[in-house]
């Protein structure tokens, strides 16, 4: 007979503050869930009933998963006694994971942390002084409480040993995908959209955050040196932060007026039109633990363009255009490239979408499962 034990996922960060973890953790739990053996159960931590109902909507009806409430936040030391409390009243829990470094640090089980990223250490000048305090700390706690880490590119993993001295047997790389939903759509739903945000007939996509390392003013100051010559406007969609509006005031200031549309949060079933919908898809940023957008817009039949730092080469293959993200003139030039003449836009469009082909959060829930087991066979 099978003993039976218990995968706990962490999920509260499951949330809009969190927009690249939530996609990691919804993409993941169902992958997870389909895939478990028998005698193996899925225990699915959120902060609320609310949040419950939020991921059963990405979640089948799969006998094996359960739902508990920790409602302490992440951010809360509160979390350090009643989220290992909780873990003790579960039924068999042999492995928790966090998609977070803010986690318990003695969760009393096996841990497994995933390390998406290490930008207050590779880019201080973007986070506060106390911001990159709290990290350095909170990272390093993250890494001794975890007997394994995951990191989704083979870059990050890099950093993870060169920059932190992590154990590179401790480390596995389990590529992200782009969700099932995001595939070109017709041109009927595209026009809805289209209607919707008031977007032209052409227009050059963004989609994320407005953090600093995005790269977004250097993307506007691009943009305006080619707006003279291309009737497509730039769109920058995606989670907006009021602490960090410097790339609308640089719009502001360079007179672009409404040849540059901010738009702000979009909602997942708008998502996949908008980037199929887009004349290209430029994603600017100088340092991404993966960089999930790119692979969306791939799926969607999207051209892109991206920067050639970190972890994106490794996402966008040879489908992608790259570019120097602290050259203007190069990401104006690529930009300019894809815009203007249809034939290399069509190209990278079909290469995109054999591109993201190649990853598929069910590779990624197989290479999850052999980490949770790898602590407990």
């Amino acid at each position: 007979m099978t003993a039976q034990r218990t995968y706990v996922v962490d999920a509260r960060t499951a949330t809009p503050h969190f927009p690249g973890i939530g996609r990691y953790v919804t993409g993941l739990l169902p992958a997870l869930a389909a895939q478990l053996a028998p005698g193996e159960r899925l225990a699915i931590l959120c902060m609320d009933d609310a949040q419950i109902a939020e991921l059963q909507i990405y979640m089948k009806s799969w006998p094996s998963t359960t739902y508990f409430v920790a409602p302490d936040s992440p951010f809360s030391l509160g979390q350090q006694r009643s989220v290992p409390r909780l873990l003790r009243r579960m039924p068999a829990p042999a492995v928790y994971h966090s998609p977070y470094y803010l986690m318990p640090y003695r969760p009393g089980i096996p841990a497994v942390a995933t390390i998406h990223d290490l930008i207050p250490l590779l880019y201080p000048q973007t986070v506060s002084l106390r911001a990159r305090l709290l990290f350095r700390i909170a990272v390093r706690l993250a890494l001794r409480a975890a007997a394994r880490v995951i990191a989704g590119a083979e870059a990050s993993r890099r950093d993870l040993v060169r920059i932190l001295g992590v154990d590179p047997a401790r480390v596995a790389v389990t590529p992200y995908a782009a969700d099932p939903n995001f595939h070109p759509r017709p041109p009927a739903e595209i026009e809805r959209v289209r209607r919707r945000f008031a977007l032209p007939d052409e227009y050059i996509l963004y989609f994320g955050s407005n953090k600093p390392h995005k790269n977004l003013v250097t993307l506007v100051e691009a943009y305006a040196t080619m707006a003279a010559e291309t009737g497509a406007r730039l769109v920058i969609a995606g989670y907006w932060d009021a602490a960090h509006p410097e790339s609308q005031r640089c719009a502001e200031a360079l007179g672009l007026g409404e040849r540059v549309r901010f738009l702000g949060p979009v909602n997942e079933t708008d998502a996949p039109a908008l980037y199929s919908g887009a004349t290209c898809f430029v994603f600017p940023s100088r340092y991404e633990g993966f960089g999930l957008p790119v692979l969306e817009a791939m799926a969607c039949g999207a051209a892109v363009a991206c920067s050639n730092t970190s972890s994106l080469p490794e996402v966008g293959g040879d489908a992608a255009l790259y570019f120097d993200p602290e050259d203007v003139a190069a990401i104006a030039r690529t930009l300019h490239a894809l815009v203007a003449d249809p034939g290399p836009r069509q190209a990278a469009a079909q290469k995109g979408l054999e591109q993201a082909r190649r990853f598929s959060w069910s590779r990624t829930a197989t290479q999850t499962l052999e980490v949770y087991r790898s602590l407990v066979d």
